[in-house]
């Protein structure tokens, strides 16, 4: 079961991977943009320790089996374009949580769906996973669009569920089901 939690998994133009501390330097690049950041329930990263501690609680999550956090590479360049993650991982409840965060450069590309499908594939097929979840707030139209276009159902809306240097949001829950998707078969 372990290395189920370390995987590498190769699409078409990326490769998803489990984060090395050599990472740092290009994941402060990504999480310290206010841009990427905008609508994240934490701010924007500031110093290069904070690359480094997400990347070491990433591995410890995933050491005991609690997250899937895996860094997002092009495989023309061997670029960390960001990362993407099942994380609130319940395996009795077979579910997880899905999030993403990708560098601007990489925005609109069409990474985020690839790498998506790819993780929710995996986390169907190999973690046995039911329903993967997302969260996001109702104003990041952009990630809407792409949850949408993975095959979530938006099924409800939290009020004031976040509030991050003295701003309130909601947030949008959406779900998806290994049954909402034909050709998966449920374990």
């Amino acid at each position: 079961m372990q290395e189920l939690f370390f995987p590498v998994i190769e699409t078409e133009r990326l490769t998803l991977k489990p984060l090395m501390p050599e990472d740092s330097g290009s994941l402060l690049e990504v999480f310290s943009d206010p841009a990427v950041m905008r609508y994240w329930n934490t701010a924007p990263w500031s110093t290069i320790q904070d690359a480094l501690t997400f990347i070491s609680e990433s591995n410890a999550s995933m050491q005991g089996q609690e997250a899937l956090v895996l860094g997002v590479y092009l495989n023309a360049t061997g670029e960390l374009a960001g990362k993407c993650m099942l994380f609130s991982y319940e395996q009795e409840s077979r579910r997880a949580e899905i999030g993403f965060g990708l560098g601007c450069d990489y925005w609109g590309k069409g990474y985020v769906n690839e790498a998506g499908e790819a993780l929710i594939q995996y986390g169907f097929d190999s973690l046995g996973l039911r329903r993967i979840e997302a969260e996001i707030d109702p104003d990041n139209y952009a990630s809407a669009k792409a949850l949408e276009k993975l095959g979530f159902t938006l099924e409800g809306l939290l009020r004031q569920r976040w509030e991050v240097n003295g701003v309130i949001s909601d947030s949008a829950m959406y779900g998806r089901l290994v049954t909402d998707n034909p050709g998966i078969k449920c374990g």
